[in-house]
């Protein structure tokens, strides 16, 4: 595998929920704030502006777009008409939400902050919301220290997700039934030295996580850190693999996480990074 990382693109707020779909790479760039395409040149297309801030994406099996909104709390729908709204998540979600991972039947999953409170200070326990394709939710997990990236394994069985300030931070897995319930959970790994945001999957079974705090991409298998890829002086917010053949790993950073400072400066960037093992 590489160890050097090249920039695919840059100059971007915060990018964001990047997702490998349909030949190309669509991101959010979170405090820009609009939803981009991203070709295998890096040029960028904006695909819609959304204002109350997009972050996790995913599609429908009929292929319409949904975008998370994080300040209101909803989940966005990319009709031919525009965007309309998908799901009201203000009854689960007690601030702003965050990833979102979309199931085969169409089902999302949407994390959220639970609170405020900044780092260093104590957090508020949040809940993941569940939609269903026609837009209905429920809660589907709770008691979450700040949860973030989510993947689902390729047979549709397992739930992860990244619990950024849970004590310690973890990778967290659910077992899912036929009707999208999530049950049976277990920690997959507790870290030390990191605080897990975005994930993917490859297909060793291995997840990919960012670590935007010691500005690196991590490699999880069987319990254990078994790579790490440095970010160099900005920290690592989101990965996914993808590429024409499987075997790109794309790193979003960013030169700060703080809102104010990633506007400002406008120096986020999305990496490349050619890895052994494909996507899951």
């Amino acid at each position: 595998m590489a160890t050097t990382l090249d920039v695919l693109a840059s100059g971007f707020a915060f990018p964001e929920g990047p997702r490998w779909h349909d030949g190309a790479l669509w991101l959010s760039d979170m405090h820009g704030p609009e939803v981009l395409r991203l070709d295998a040149a890096g040029e960028a297309t904006p695909i819609v502006t959304v204002p109350e801030l997009p972050s996790g994406l995913g599609w429908l099996p009929d292929g319409r777009l949904l975008i998370v909104s994080m300040h209101d709390r909803k989940v966005l729908r990319l009709d031919p008409s525009g965007l309309v709204e998908h799901a009201d998540l203000s009854g689960v979600a007690t601030w702003h939400c965050n990833d979102m991972v979309v199931d085969r039947a169409g089902r999302a999953y949407v994390s959220n902050f639970g609170s405020g409170a900044p780092p260093g200070e104590p957090i508020t326990p949040g809940k993941i919301a569940r939609v269903g394709p026609d837009g209905t939710v429920s809660i589907a997990a709770g008691d979450m220290g700040f949860a973030n990236g989510m993947a689902i394994t390729p047979d549709g069985t397992t739930f992860i997700v990244a619990e950024t300030r849970s004590e310690p931070p973890r990778l967290t897995a659910f077992d899912i039934g036929a009707d999208g319930s999530l049950t049976n959970r277990r920690s997959l790994i507790d870290f030390t030295d990191a605080a897990p945001d975005g994930i993917c999957l490859d297909a060793e079974g291995a997840i990919w996580v960012a670590s935007p705090f010691t500005n690196e991409a991590l490699r999880v298998l069987d319990g254990r850190v078994v790579t790490r890829v440095s970010t160099g002086d900005q920290g690592c917010y989101a990965v996914a693999i993808g590429g024409p053949d499987g075997h790109t790993l794309f790193i979003c950073t960013s030169g700060s996480w703080i809102p104010e400072e990633a506007k400002a400066l406008r120096n986020g960037r999305v990496c490349t990074l050619t890895v052994d093992v494909p996507a899951a």
